[in-house]
């Protein structure tokens, strides 16, 4: 089922659902390799892991029309934020990939809130 036939979901919340899904695929495999590059990943593996249960939980809320949808962007967006810039600091791949799919998926949680 595509996302643009469910009734409730907006154009940007369409989006914002897909952007979630992929900040937390990113996020999962940015973890998944900070995890054996030692003690000094420790904090972006965190950031990982929590922005990828946000990004999923913010999604799974929108798909089912929550009423706690825009809290949750707004979790949702301030992680991914924080995340990014922590990602953004290293020079491995998998960091550098995640923080551009992380600023993306903040701006799209910040423009669902705003529409």
């Amino acid at each position: 089922m595509a996302l643009r036939e469910i009734d409730h979901l907006s154009d940007e919340m369409a989006d914002c659902v897909d952007n979630c899904f992929e900040a937390a695929q990113a996020c999962e495999w940015c973890a998944d390799e900070c995890a054996g590059e030692g003690e000094e990943m420790a904090k972006c593996l965190r950031l990982c892991r929590d922005v990828a249960d946000l990004a999923t939980l913010h999604a799974r809320f929108m798909v089912r029309n929550s009423n706690y949808s825009e809290e949750l962007a707004e979790a949702c967006a301030g992680a991914c934020e924080e995340c990014a810039e922590e990602c953004s600091r290293h020079d491995a791949e998998h960091c550098q990939v995640c923080a551009d799919v992380l600023e993306e998926c903040a701006e799209s949680c910040r423009t669902m809130i705003a529409s």
